[in-house]
């Protein structure tokens, strides 16, 4: 095993995909302002998958600068209907009318990964998964949130999938981990490509 490996995240889901996988790593946030690097490509025709792949890099070059040479994923998420980009619900206001708009529409949610080592980037991936929003009413929105409560303003959609979020749910279409915010399977292969793991 050549080099360590660095997760630059301080996501929960994304820790623990990667020890419930065996893997050995450590893991740092990412200092950034990712509305400010968003606001900075913003209006250059970036695509959403373009903006998580965007954002992954700022965080592994970011922290990367602390572990010059160890291998650090940089990982992203962003969530769009159209070219609309979502970003977390600032209030429950919010929160309703996130769920709203994406009522009997189908989002995309795309999770991106970058590896680096150094200034070198070894590898980028995005993997994106389809949401498709059953027909939601007003009403049943506002006791939606009413059970859920602050839950609805830690995920950029306003809503948990592994919890009563997938009631809001009529069609899913992409793998699990995506949604979760990391491709595994994408990563684990790159990752016995450069001998980081046991392959």
């Amino acid at each position: 095993m050549a080099s360590s490996l660095v997760l630059a995240s301080a996501s929960p889901f994304r820790r623990m995909l990667l020890e419930n996988a065996g893997i050995r790593f450590q893991a740092q946030a990412a200092a950034i302002d990712e509305r400010a690097i968003e606001n900075q490509i913003e209006g250059s025709g970036s695509s959403p998958e373009e903006v998580a792949l965007v954002l992954a890099e700022a965080k592994a070059r970011h922290v990367g600068e602390a572990f010059p040479d160890d291998i650090v994923i940089g990982s992203d998420q962003t969530m769009s209907l159209g070219q609309r980009v979502y970003h977390k619900p600032r209030d429950m206001q919010e929160a309703g009318d996130h769920l709203m708009s994406l009522s009997g529409q189908t989002h995309q949610l795309n999770s991106a990964i970058v590896l680096t080592r150094g200034n070198d980037i070894l590898w980028k991936h995005v993997s994106s998964a389809r949401m498709t929003v059953r027909t939601l009413s007003a009403d049943f929105i506002s006791r939606h949130l009413e059970r859920v409560g602050e839950k609805a303003l830690s995920s950029v959609g306003a809503y948990q999938l592994e919890g009563e979020g997938i009631q809001l749910f009529e069609k899913i279409e992409g793998d699990y981990f995506t949604i979760l915010g990391l491709p595994m399977l994408p990563l684990l292969a790159k990752l016995r490509e450069l001998r980081v793991i046991d392959a």
